[in-house]
């Protein structure tokens, strides 16, 4: 057994009959959707043309968001159907970075996931799901894909049907007839602020603050005709009708074939705010620490007792601050237990938990045996050293599960992980110890300068999506680039030529100050910049 969907958009009207029912069944509140009718329109009046689409959970059979969720609130039951339960939810929001397809939201009522659930409780039932029941034109078909003799089978197998992102591996039970390339790719319709019914674009309700975050964008007509009344006022004039048609008629031609955004669901914004990379940071000068402390050790330039047991507490101190902003995202912070205590072990936001947990005892274990002399230094050391790698790379491990946001996927985060560890950990060592050693200043100065060629790869390689090409070029042309551009050149360039050039024991410091400053700027663009890429 295997319930899918077919959405027959010969049929679709898009009277939102489907959006009301599924609110009415499940009580959806103001701002959010579980399924949703996207209208696009193409050309110019009179040559112009509109087109429907209802979005909902593609209820996929290689389902990222289940392998994703931390405490399997999300899961695949025996017939296929991608369900949810909150009560074991804690709000990590990490299925709706995972979902190529924008599916999930978070209800601001309980503040745990929701998303369409192929009304299973009506399944159970044995009736249909409510926007079947509903739709006015039969244009949204339900029912087993793996029954031949069913409706959707005979529908999947006789019409051309397609999926939204089938190169995204997971297999959507979704299917459409008739679909619209430029209504199922994201990128093909910009969204805009500027039509009937925008303020969706925007957000509404629950998610319209956060959506605030998003870059406003102008259509090509707006921006023309601003210019050409400029340049007026600039000269002293005033612009009259025919000057404005003029330019309106220039560009005609070019928006012949436009694709526009008239309707959509309401924008979810940046869903991983200045937390994330924040933790990550923390993350890093806490491993940082111990792997700077286990390469002294091993290689003849072991700190004094004093020193070690101050680095050893300020590993402490960060780690301790990493969970706090761990929890403090958590949008079910009184759940953050549920990581440990009812984990899905597919993901990684589980491992990450795991793995700071034994980070933390073991650090914890090595400051008692310096305090108390058990003679286990040297082992607790040497075993701090793999979980200190393994905890700074993991969460590029955890941004990969994200399957809707393609740059995260990169293989180079690991590494840039744990170079960004020996920056921020051989420059918190510089700080407490007052000064730099010739050891420390030479881990520093090569860290420093892989990050760089690190950064410089990522300019050279191809991009292997539009999403991931669109998400580049908004980190070094868009409103984050500031921040981007900042990193690189005071968290890089600068400390780099003062490491090489001044040998003096304050400028050491202050290049290393600037480099973790800079380490969390291009982690907080990094971050951000991905989720103002739009999944639907």
């Amino acid at each position: 057994m295997n319930y899918g969907f077919v959405i027959d958009n010969r049929k679709c009207i898009g009277c939102h009959a489907c959006t009301v029912a599924c609110k009415s069944e499940h009580d959806v509140a103001i701002g959010v959707n579980r399924t949703h009718v996207k209208y696009i329109e193409k050309g110019v009046f009179p040559d112009a043309s509109r087109s429907f689409s209802v979005h909902r959970c593609n209820h996929c059979e290689d389902a990222p968001c289940t392998e994703i969720c931390p405490t399997s609130a999300l899961h695949t039951r025996m017939d296929g159907i991608v369900d949810f339960d909150n009560a074991r939810c804690i709000g990590c929001k990490s299925c709706m970075q995972a979902c190529p397809y924008d599916a999930l939201y978070i209800d601001p009522n309980t503040s745990t996931a929701a998303k369409c659930n192929y009304c299973a409780h009506r399944i159970d039932g044995g009736y249909e799901p409510a926007c079947v029941v509903i739709c006015p034109t039969e244009a949204i078909v339900s029912g087993d894909m793996d029954d031949p003799h069913s409706k959707i089978a005979s529908f999947v197998a006789m019409e051309h049907v397609v999926t939204r992102k089938p190169e995204k591996g997971t297999t959507p039970n979704l299917f459409y007839i008739d679909g619209d390339s430029d209504m199922l790719t994201p990128g093909n319709a910009e969204r805009r602020d500027n039509y009937l019914w925008s303020e969706q674009s925007s957000g509404v309700g629950h998610h319209a603050p956060a959506a605030a975050t998003l870059e406003k964008t102008d259509s090509q007509a707006d921006l023309l005709v601003q210019m050409a009344i400029e340049s007026h006022a600039k000269n002293g004039t005033q612009p009259d009708q025919r000057a404005i048609d003029k330019v309106l008629e220039e560009i005609k031609t070019q928006e012949q074939d436009a694709t526009r955004r008239v309707y959509d669901s309401p924008a979810k914004g940046v869903l991983w705010g200045w937390e994330v990379p924040a933790y990550i940071w923390t993350k890093s000068v806490a491993t940082g620490l111990m792997l700077m402390l286990t390469l002294a050790s091993w290689f003849g330039a072991a700190p004094n007792a004093t020193l070690e047991m101050t680095a050893i507490i300020t590993a402490v101190v960060f780690m301790v601050f990493t969970g706090g902003l761990l929890i403090k995202d958590l949008d079910r912070p009184d759940r953050f237990l549920y990581v440990l205590l009812r984990p899905n072990w597919s993901s990684w936001l589980v491992k990450g938990g795991y793995l700071i947990s034994v980070f933390g005892g073991i650090i914890t274990l090595l400051l008692a045996d310096i305090y108390f002399d058990f003679g286990f230094r040297q082992l607790l050391i040497n075993i701090t050293a793999p979980i200190a790698v393994l905890t700074a790379i993991y969460t590029a491990f955890l941004l990969a599960q994200a399957k809707g946001r393609d740059l995260w996927g990169s293989h180079l985060a690991p590494i840039h992980m744990l170079v960004h560890a020996f920056i921020a950990g051989a420059a918190a060592w510089m700080f407490i110890s007052g000064g730099a050693s010739a050891f420390t200043l030479m881990v520093l100065k090569i860290a420093v300068f892989v990050n760089l060629a690190l950064i410089g790869l990522e300019f050279v390689t191809p991009h292997a999506t539009s999403d991931t090409e669109s998400a580049h070029k908004l980190m070094v042309s868009g409103y984050y680039s500031r921040h981007f551009f900042l990193g690189i050149i005071m968290g890089n360039l600068v400390p780099l030529i003062m490491l090489f050039s001044l040998d003096a024991p304050l400028m050491s410091l202050i290049a290393a100050g600037l480099a973790a400053v800079g380490i969390y700027l291009t982690e907080f663009v990094r971050v951000r910049v991905p989720q103002l890429i739009p999944l639907s």
